[in-house]
C-alpha cells in the first residue's frame, strides 16, 4: 500500500496532501521548501498522539488520547486502505469512525506532526 504523502510549511503551518506520484524535487510555501511529514508510531511523551481503534460491528472507532485546545489539537484523522483514503477533520473531539478494512490510520497534531498505526 502506498504511504500517505503530506507536505508541511514550517512558517505558516499549511499542509498539503500529494495525490499521485511526486515528480518534482521540492514544493515551496512562504518562500521556503515544504517538509515531508514522516509518520511517527511510538508515543514517548505524556501527551498521546498515536491513533488507537476498536472494531464495533463493521466500523472502526478511532480515538487519539489528546487535548483539543485551540492552539494544540489533532486537526484530522485519515484512514488509508489499499483502495481508498478518507479524511475526518476534527473540532471538539479526537475521534472518528470509518468502515472496517485493513489499512493505516493517520492522525495529525498541529504541534507534533503526523502519527500512524496499522489496522489489521
Amino acid at each position: 500500500m502506498e504511504e500517505l504523502i503530506i507536505k508541511h510549511c514550517p512558517k505558516c503551518g499549511n499542509t498539503i496532501k500529494i495525490m499521485g506520484e511526486l515528480k518534482c524535487e521540492s514544493l515551496s510555501c512562504c518562500g521556503d521548501v515544504m517538509e515531508t511529514l514522516t509518520p511517527n508510531s511510538t508515543d514517548a511523551s505524556f501527551e498521546k498522539h498515536v491513533p488507537t481503534y476498536e472494531i464495533k460491528d463493521d466500523k472502526i472507532v478511532v480515538t487519539v488520547n489528546h487535548a483539543m485546545d485551540e492552539d494544540h489539537l489533532i486537526e484530522w484523522i485519515c484512514f488509508k486502505t489499499k483502495d481508498t483514503e478518507e479524511f475526518k477533520y476534527l473540532k471538539d473531539e479526537a475521534r472518528a469512525e470509518f468502515n472496517y478494512k485493513p489499512g493505516t490510520l493517520y492522525a495529525y497534531c498541529n504541534k507534533h506532526g503526523l502519527w500512524a498505526s496499522e489496522v489489521e
